[in-house]
C-alpha cells in the first residue's frame, strides 16, 4: 500500500528532528503525534489535501476546532511551535513556497515571568564575595560562569575540565536528556575561572569520582545544588537584593539581559538548550524602565535638533 503524503514528509520531517536537530526519540515522538491530528481533521472535513496546499485558513479552522473541544491553551501552543517547525523544515527543503505558518499565532499563556536581576542588581551581589579566600575565588568563578553562560545549576556543578576550551572562549555543556551544546563564554568568567583553576584547586585532596569536575567543595568532591543555593541566597542578601534569588535566576537574567541586548531568539534558544522556541519566547519581556529609555532615545519624536 502506498504511503500518503502525509507519512512520506512526517517520516522525513522525524528523520531532520533527529539527526540534524539531535532531539530524542521521545521528542520527535510528541512531535508527530502533535502533527498527526492534522491530517486526521483535514479528512474529517472531507478536504483531500497534501501538505503543499495547505493555507492559512486551513490552520485557523483546525486550531479553532481544537480550541473548541477544549483544548488546553497550553497544548494549542505546543501544537502551534510543531506545525511552524514541520511547514518551515517544508519550506527549507523546497517542498513548499510560501509557509502557512508565517502569521499563525500561539494563545497567550499567561505565564509568570521568572524573576532577574539587573545589571548593576549582578554586579554589587558579585562584590560581596570575599576574594581573599580560596572558598570565595571558587564561588566567583561559578556564579561568573553561571551568569556568563546562562546554565542550569545542574549544568554547572556537572561541568567538566575536559569540556572547557577556555583559550577559544567556549564551554561545551551537558544539558538535559545528555543533550550536548556548545556555550560562548565571555572573559570576564575566564578569567575568574582560570584563577580558580590555578591557584585553588590543585591544591584541594581531589576524590576519585571528581577528577573531571570543574568545580569542588573543600573535601575535593563535587558541588551539590543546595550549597550552591545556599552561597547565592547569602550573598544576594549581603548586597541588600530583596528579590527572590536562586542559582536559576542568573539564567533567567543572562537571557533577559541578551534579548534586551538585541539578541536573536533562537540563539538564545541554542545556548539555553531549549528544545521549544516556545520556552524560550518567555524572556521577549522587557522591563518598563528599558522600553522608556528605548522610546526617548529612539524615537524621532523624541529627538531635539
Amino acid at each position: 500500500m502506498a504511503k500518503s503524503p502525509w507519512t512520506i514528509t512526517f517520516l522525513s520531517f522525524a528523520a531532520h528532528l533527529k539527526l540534524s536537530c539531535g532531539y530524542s526519540d521521545h521528542t520527535v515522538s510528541a512531535y508527530r503525534s502533535d502533527l498527526e491530528k492534522l491530517p486526521a481533521y483535514l479528512a474529517l472535513r472531507n478536504w483531500d489535501l497534501h501538505p503543499q496546499a495547505i493555507e492559512r485558513f486551513h490552520l485557523d479552522d483546525f486550531i479553532q476546532f481544537l480550541s473548541e473541544l477544549g483544548l488546553a491553551p497550553r497544548s494549542q501552543a505546543r501544537l502551534i511551535s510543531a506545525l511552524k517547525t514541520y511547514f518551515g523544515f517544508l519550506l527549507d527543503e523546497g517542498q513548499i513556497v510560501t509557509d502557512p505558518t508565517e502569521l499563525l499565532r500561539a494563545p497567550k499563556l499567561g505565564r509568570k515571568v521568572p524573576e532577574v536581576l539587573n545589571y548593576p542588581e549582578v554586579r554589587d551581589l558579585l562584590a560581596q564575595i570575599d576574594l581573599s579566600t580560596d572558598h570565595g575565588l571558587r564561588d566567583r568563578a561559578l556564579l561568573e560562569t553561571l551568569y556568563a553562560c546562562g546554565l542550569r545549576v545542574s549544568e554547572a556543578t556537572g561541568l567538566k575540565l575536559t569540556h572547557l576550551y577556555l583559550e577559544q572562549g567556549f564551554v561545551r555543556v551537558t544539558g538535559k536528556g545528555n543533550k550536548e551544546r556548545i556555550v560562548p563564554i565571555g572573559p570576564e568568567a575566564v578569567k575568574h575561572l582560570e584563577i580558580y583553576l590555578e591557584y585553588v584547586r590543585p591544591h584541594l585532596p581531589i576524590q576519585p569520582e571528581a577528577e573531571n569536575l570543574v568545580f569542588l567543595n573543600r573535601r575535593g568532591g563535587g558541588l551539590s545544588r543546595i550549597s550552591v543555593f545556599t552561597s547565592v541566597k547569602k550573598y544576594a542578601e549581603a548586597a541588600g537584593i530583596t528579590k527572590n534569588v536562586s542559582p536559576h535566576t542568573f539564567r533567567h537574567s543572562f537571557a533577559t539581559h541578551l534579548i534586551e541586548g538585541g539578541a536573536d531568539l533562537r540563539a538564545v534558544q541554542e545556548m539555553l538548550g531549549h528544545e521549544s522556541i516556545l520556552t524560550t519566547e518567555i524572556y521577549t519581556h522587557l522591563d518598563t524602565e528599558f522600553l522608556r529609555e528605548t522610546i526617548m532615545s529612539y524615537h524621532p519624536m523624541n529627538q531635539r535638533g
